[in-house]
């Protein structure tokens, strides 16, 4: 892989870490192409995520679907809190 990049997000609960967590485990463990890997993981109250890929495009594609679905999961997050 030549692209790296490492994200250290943190989240306001460690509930809402977990969940966004087992979330996006599907997505880390099967891919949808073979030109990026992402890996994900638990330090303290920051969900990490390393992202390797074979080009800069490669990167930046698979960023940018993590960060959306990182976004949707906490906006979802904050919608349910509202409602409780």
């Amino acid at each position: 892989m030549k692209a790296k990049a490492v994200l250290r997000l943190k989240f306001p609960s460690k509930e809402s870490l977990e969940i966004a967590y087992r979330a996006l485990m599907p997505e880390a463990e099967k891919p949808a192409t073979a030109r990026s890997k992402a890996y994900l993981s638990i330090h303290g109250d920051f969900l990490v995520l390393n992202v390797e890929a074979k080009d800069t495009v490669a990167l930046r594609a698979a960023l940018n679907a993590y960060l959306r679905w990182i976004s949707a999961c906490t906006r979802a997050l904050q919608t349910l809190e509202r409602l409780a």
